[in-house]
């Protein structure tokens, strides 16, 4: 089949890694995959069409926010709305040069789903389907009324109209079956199994002396620093207890985001500055290395909309390196933590039970040994290879 995904963020923001994972499982069995998709930082992308692994990436247009770097710049109303009409009309374009047999949205977004009900289903008079990987409403920084209420209309009306829906949880796969949407398909994130490999002890002992943590206990965090959607301030709050009861410990945080300066003024107000490493916007290949100098990672969450409709790359690809995980007991986490066999499950929003856990587990390594091995076995079955096949479970009998 030729399969066109049209997608509103770059293919190396976290959900685009999702897309761009599974068109390369698509193209594994034989099918013809393109992206449309908006990029991060449009005047600065040199190659807007390519191939990467046999997937063709077409960049139609800019994002909602340039992120460049670790700090994303904010456009003001006018220049947004430029932004999105070109990004929208870009979009329609790319469909129309894009004759397929199934058009797939990644994301029930304005942008693409404009370009869906304009360029699919009016002019092409064919059907698409629609990915839901998140609250979109309240996953998002949408600062006025106005903006919350297109956002909610584009997520009620796209997953109802579509052919089928793919889900990356069963808290989403709930909602729309309850909502009366027929066909919907169950994908979780995967992960890169050939990529979430532990690096030779030469590379990391570099890596730790580069950071500064040649005997330190690291814990890390990998993920985007908006504490809307990424409540890291919980793990900020736990990690004072740690550091009292383990002085040797230092908390490693990958990635960057709004909210990256305020954390940083808190880290340095709470004298934490020598038990605590921000590395940073890091690219994604970088994210393994630093990862697997972790003794244990940490998915702070609060028991919402938007943790439940989450399913965190960050805890497969921490399993499949052998990084034991301690999060929240909510949404699908239990179900990814093989129910406690793979990392720790905590009460949500608890500074508290998350400082407990760690605790815990850095003062017991033959536990930490014994989470680290399931937890390799368990990433095992969320090859993305695999979670290609279900995609494709969602086309039939319409392809």
């Amino acid at each position: 089949m030729r399969i066109t995904l049209l997608i509103i963020m770059g293919i190396e923001r976290p959900s685009g890694r999702r897309y761009m994972n599974l068109a390369r499982g698509l193209v594994a069995q034989g099918h013809q995959v393109r992206i449309l998709a908006l990029h991060p930082d449009l005047a600065a992308c040199r190659q807007r069409r390519f191939m990467q692994d046999g997937v063709e990436v077409w960049y139609v247009g800019q994002m909602h926010a340039r992120k460049a770097g670790s700090l994303p710049q904010r456009f003001g109303p006018l220049v947004l709305l430029r932004v999105l009409s070109g990004a929208t009309l870009g979009m329609i374009w790319g469909v129309i040069c894009s004759p397929s047999d199934i058009y797939h949205l990644g994301k029930p977004q304005p942008v693409n789903g404009v370009a869906a009900l304009v360029a699919v289903k009016l002019l092409r008079r064919q059907a698409f389907y629609v990915d839901c990987d998140d609250d979109e409403v309240h996953g998002n920084r949408l600062t006025a009324a106005w903006q919350r209420r297109v956002f909610a209309f584009w997520q009620e009306l796209l997953p109802r109209i579509a052919a089928g829906v793919t889900v990356n949880t069963h808290y989403l796969e709930d909602r729309w079956r309850g909502a009366g949407v027929a066909r919907v398909a169950y994908v979780p994130n995967g992960v890169e199994l050939a990529h979430f490999r532990p690096p030779e002890a030469r590379r990391l002992d570099a890596l730790r002396a580069a950071l500064g943590l040649r005997g330190r206990r690291v814990v890390a965090y990998v993920g985007t620093l908006a504490l809307q959607n990424h409540p890291v301030d919980l793990l900020l709050a736990a990690w004072l207890a740690v550091v009292a009861a383990v002085p040797d410990a230092t908390l490693l945080i990958i990635g960057g985001g709004e909210d990256l300066p305020s954390l940083q003024d808190w880290v340095a107000a709470q004298g934490l500055t020598q038990h605590v490493r921000f590395t940073g916007a890091v690219e994604h290949r970088a994210v393994p290395a630093l990862l697997a100098l972790a003794e244990m990672s940490v998915d702070p969450v609060h028991d919402d909309a938007v943790a439940r409709a989450r399913s965190p790359l960050k805890l497969v690809e921490s399993m499949a390196l052998g990084v034991p995980v301690i999060t929240g007991a909510v949404g699908d986490r239990e179900a990814l933590l093989a129910h406690g066999r793979a990392g720790h499950l905590v009460a949500p929003s608890s500074p508290t039970a998350l400082a407990t856990a760690m605790i815990a587990l850095l003062q017991d390594e033959e536990q930490r040994l014994r989470l680290a091995a399931a937890g390799r076995t368990m990433a095992q079955g969320y090859a993305w290879e695999r979670l290609a096949q279900e995609w494709l479970g969602v086309y039939s009998p319409y392809a």
